[in-house]
């Protein structure tokens, strides 16, 4: 069966008897990768071993993600000047509206870049209690894009801003949230990521339809490794994201093997990312959920190795 004209299986990549694998192997391709700030010395040590096992593949950036609270906030700031100080990763720390005043928000900002961080991903954040609705702070940020505007007046950061192939859940279509895409990059921004997503051409349509309303800046490709099918449909459904069928049947059956649950999921994130890149798709973002192995698997049949690794498949010295 050709399966090029069946929208089932997502976007076109000739007959079926071509594999995606078998395409030349990639040698364009720039990745990154999300981590979050650990709550235990046990999730420390898992984390910064992560870190060490993906840091030689170069990644252009590694993000953290943040949290509103006192004690969260601090571990995401602590992680992010660990890596400036230990490692040779540049590290973006993320930063969000929640919980904050505009003074708040501009101290955080100026810390970090006297800390030595250029990059930071500025969010509007989600409600501190899961389900509640979002207020902003009597004194502090109510959108994205006015977070965007406050951190360049700081200083000259480089920002990554949030985009959702999708929308966003709050959002009331698909076009009014790309508008909002659109003046966060007018305010400042230089690059968004998306959400995760799993069909590829809900990802190509995102990216044609926010290119006809505007957005120039790259729309980097959010990619979650799935190694918990249940635990996904459930985030899922609170983020808008859509489950295709052809997953759920991946995984079916599987709830009792990890194993076998690791090896689907590095080979269907693989093949998404080698679809993305026949479509002209050079960066991925990585959601890692702090484990390396997938990651660093997948960014393997991405051509995206450690130097010497890379010049030794290549037959090179």
């Amino acid at each position: 069966m050709d399966v090029r004209n069946d929208s089932r299986h997502g976007a076109a990549r000739g007959p079926a008897t071509v594999l995606a694998v078998a395409a030349p192997l990639p040698c364009d391709v720039e990745v990154s990768f999300e981590f979050f700030p650990p709550r235990t010395e046990d999730s420390e040590r898992t984390l910064w071993a992560s870190i060490q096992r993906l840091a030689p593949i170069r990644p252009a950036y590694v993000s953290v993600t943040y949290g509103a609270g006192g004690s969260t906030r601090e571990r995401t700031h602590a992680t992010v000047m660990r890596m400036l100080r230990e490692t040779d990763l540049t590290p973006a720390a993320h930063l969000t509206c929640v919980g904050h005043s505009r003074g708040e928000i501009e101290a955080i900002a100026a810390s970090y870049w006297e800390g030595g961080v250029r990059h930071i991903v500025a969010l509007r954040g989600d409600a501190p209690e899961m389900g509640s609705a979002w207020e902003a702070h009597p004194d502090g940020y109510a959108h994205a894009s006015e977070l965007v505007v406050a951190l360049k007046k700081v200083a000259d950061f480089e920002i990554s801003v949030a985009a959702y192939p999708e929308k966003h859940p709050e959002a009331s279509s698909l076009d009014a949230d790309i508008d909002f895409l659109k003046h966060k990059i007018d305010a400042g921004a230089t690059r968004a990521i998306t959400q995760y997503f799993f069909d590829v051409d809900v990802y190509l349509r995102f990216v044609e339809r926010a290119r006809a309303r505007g957005v120039g800046v790259p729309i980097v490709p959010g990619i979650l490794p799935v190694t918990n099918f249940n635990t996904v449909v459930q985030f899922s459904k609170m983020n808008g994201v859509s489950v295709p069928a052809w997953l759920a049947d991946l995984f079916d059956g599987l709830d009792e093997e990890p194993a076998t649950r690791k090896l689907i999921a590095a080979s269907v994130a693989a093949e998404q990312c080698r679809a993305l890149h026949a479509n002209g798709v050079e960066q991925f973002h990585f959601y890692t959920l702090n484990r390396a192995d997938l990651a660093y698997a997948i960014c393997h049949v991405l051509g995206v190795r450690a130097p010497q690794t890379y010049k030794t498949q290549r037959g090179e010295t």
